[in-house]
């Protein structure tokens, strides 16, 4: 697909945009309005969604043309390793990112109801389980870069044994997921590839003998999901759940420790942990390009002329902070912004993202709570990539703790270990699996 425009695309990609993406935005507003063309890869163009309105727009379908399906868009793409790396974010599958009307309804009831079976204290007694695993394995160190060390590692270990896999597989998990979120060339095309074999994996296993976990409740959900829309809605909500969640971690942790708001709130200030987590939706999501939709005709939206087959991607980190006559300190957007998306498309799981977040968070300062940085925030280096907004180190240091002092510490509870099973997260149940679920009533 080639914009007639193309010269003037901003480019989503490379260091200068992973350094200031919003400077990179505000020349695209200067110069185009809500609606701006971009190349997220070389030779891969979209129109870009800049306006908060504009996102509303279309996150809610006002004008009725936005459609979910990809597969126009995929036929024109060019045969290069840069635009086969996209499709692992942006090709079309049988899931619910993907799928309009009664089709997504169906796959969307699926989810909700899944979902709804974990009981959020065991949730987050899983998640308090996880955090301290991973926070012996460094407090008594006196730093940590809590990009890779924590954030990265809370998400996938959390899903790993919510959807039925051990903490062992994860490395493999890790190295897939971030290739894939990456899209460098063959480099993407090789995570997205080792995604779709371990998802497969999880999926054969979970055929042969179910559990109680969201993989099988999947499987046996009354909607009759096929064995491969099973495996679309398992590699989309991993996905959706490991870079997103990660990246709002360790987004909010640096905001946190170095800012005194937040900072002093460790012990005794005026913002918490919720407050900082909202911010960073808001300024600084962690997926910052995304939301993929087309449109079912040639459609003006904004000043733009949109085609069928054209890629329209959703800019919430520019929508969320574009300037308004009202000053930063005087805003109340409460939940106006859009980094949970909006409308029928909106993220299904905002309340366990958060639970997630939060939990995590407390428990590494409950812990750690002389957290500082080794360098100053704007020296943060962040990951590139068109679509998340994700800082590839968070360097800290802080007061040792160690196993034998008194007090409360990552080592003064008892952990189940990973290998061995873990309480239900489910609704307690009869011998018959399908008694405690919401379809079944």
């Amino acid at each position: 697909m080639t914009l007639r425009y193309l010269p003037d695309a901003g480019k989503l990609y490379g260091p200068e945009f992973a350094r200031d993406p919003q400077a990179i935005y505000a020349a695209m507003r200067a110069q185009h309005g809500a609606v701006a063309p971009a190349e997220i890869a070389p030779g891969v163009e979209a129109h870009l969604v800049i306006g908060y309105q504009a996102a509303i727009d279309v996150l809610t379908n006002a004008a009725g043309v936005w459609i979910k399906d990809a597969r126009a868009w995929q036929a024109r793409l060019p045969d290069t390793p840069e635009a086969a790396a996209m499709v692992g974010m942006l090709g079309y599958r049988v899931n619910v990112l993907f799928a309009d009307g009664a089709e997504h309804a169906r796959y969307r009831k699926v989810i909700a109801d899944c979902f709804g079976m974990i009981q959020p204290h065991k949730l987050r007694d899983l998640v308090i389980d996880v955090s301290d695993s991973l926070i012996r394995r460094f407090a008594a160190t006196g730093s940590a870069d809590l990009a890779g060390d924590f954030a990265r590692q809370i998400p996938l270990r959390v899903f790993n044994r919510l959807l039925g896999r051990p903490d062992a597989d994860s490395s493999a998990l890790i190295s897939a997921l971030s290739d894939m979120m990456e899209a460098d060339g063959d480099v993407g095309a090789r995570g997205t590839e080792a995604y779709g074999r371990y998802i497969g994996e999880l999926i054969e296993a979970k055929y042969a003998a179910r559990g109680d976990d969201l993989t099988s409740w999947f499987i046996d959900h009354p909607a009759g999901l096929s064995p491969e829309e099973v495996l679309q809605h398992l590699i989309l909500i991993l996905g959706a759940g490991f870079e997103p969640m990660a990246s709002l971690i360790s987004n909010t942790i640096s905001r946190m420790v170095s800012d005194d708001r937040y900072y002093n709130s460790l012990s005794n200030g005026a913002l918490s942990t919720y407050d900082a987590l909202l911010e960073v939706v808001r300024a600084e999501p962690s997926m910052a390009n995304y939301g993929p939709y087309f449109v079912s005709r040639p459609t003006e939206f904004h000043g733009t002329w949109i085609q069928p087959g054209e890629l329209v991607l959703v800019s919430y980190a520019a929508a969320n902070t574009e300037p308004c006559d009202v000053p930063e300190e005087l805003r109340s957007d409460g939940g106006a912004y859009v980094g949970f998306g909006a409308g029928p498309h909106r993220c299904p799981a905002t309340d366990p993202a958060l639970l997630i977040a939060m939990t995590a968070i407390e428990r590494l300062t409950s812990h750690l709570s002389d957290l500082e940085l080794t360098v100053p925030r704007e020296e943060l280096a962040w990951r590139p990539g068109p679509f998340h907004r994700s800082l590839a180190h968070l360097p800290v240091r802080f007061t040792p703790i160690r196993p034998d002092q008194p007090g409360e510490s990552p080592w003064s509870a008892q952990h189940p270990s990973s290998s061995t099973p873990s309480d239900p997260i489910s609704q307690p149940k009869s011998d018959d699996y399908a008694t405690s679920a919401p379809w079944s009533s």
